[in-house]
């Protein structure tokens, strides 16, 4: 019997080259800031705090600890100052889809990798195999309800043909679901809205870039014409308040599993 087929949503390498973008973003700017000078990162900035608050809270603070998809390369460094003997690994370095190998971990933390995955129940899966009993399983990711200014900005832009160019996002009671059917012996899923607001829609599309937060569907939508660029323009600034900005809305979902 045929083993039933993932469908192919996302382009793996197009993902990682998103991510080593970002990476080189942050590398030449060396800022979270974001201005004209600096590279965004406070998507990313504020996941990893939730973590580490986690942590505390939980007084975990010691072991085999692997960082996937961590942009700014800061919290393989910060768990290691706690205690840890933390690495860091990037997109390229691990197949997040397969059996991971190696020895064990007692703490694996994602950050935001788990929304492009096409096999994101079986990632699940290798992720707890690559935990050591008791071991700790702790993910961020973009949740549903995200960008919701910039996906009514862009159904203006495209007019009376509107294509998919904002990924499909996982709600609360999926990614508890998901971490239920993967095995995990106690879930807990929350999550938390960061709002942004912007000046410009060049800033809120630099920002996306800047962060690896761009899109990667392997079926790509076709770019945008000048006049869909143009009806984009307007539609954000249909959206500005009274001090002339734009608020988006992140939506991030915090997945907690133990083996």
């Amino acid at each position: 019997m045929n083993e039933p087929r993932v469908p192919r949503i996302f382009d793996r390498s197009r993902r990682a080259m998103r991510f080593d973008r970002a990476r080189r973003y942050h590398d030449r700017q060396g800022s979270a800031v974001t201005d004209t000078c600096g590279s965004a990162a406070y998507v990313f900035d504020d996941m990893i705090e939730d973590v580490l608050d986690r942590l505390d809270f939980m007084r975990f603070d010691t072991g085999r600890a692997e960082v996937v998809g961590d942009m700014t390369g800061s919290l393989a460094a910060k768990l290691s100052r706690r205690g840890f003997d933390a690495r860091q690994r990037d997109l390229r370095a691990l197949d997040e889809e397969t059996p991971w190998g190696g020895e064990r971990r007692d703490l694996v933390v994602s950050l935001e990798t788990l929304g492009t995955l096409n096999d994101l129940p079986g990632a699940l899966l290798h992720a707890r195999a690559a935990l050591a009993d008791e071991g700790l399983y702790m993910a961020q990711m973009i949740g549903a309800g995200s960008l919701s200014a910039l996906r009514n900005i862009m159904l203006a832009a495209d007019g009376d043909s509107p294509a998919a160019r904002i990924h499909p996002q996982v709600d609360n009671r999926s990614a508890a679901a998901l971490l239920q059917r993967a095995g995990f012996s106690r879930q807990v899923v929350d999550s938390r809205s960061l709002t942004v607001r912007f000046s410009s829609f060049a800033r809120l599309i630099a920002d996306l870039r800047q962060q690896g937060l761009t899109g990667v569907l392997a079926d790509r939508p076709p770019p945008l014409t000048k006049d869909g660029y143009k009806r984009a323009l307007a539609a954000f600034d249909d959206l500005r308040d009274d001090e002339g900005k734009v608020s988006e809305t992140f939506e991030i979902l915090a997945l907690t599993g133990w083996r």
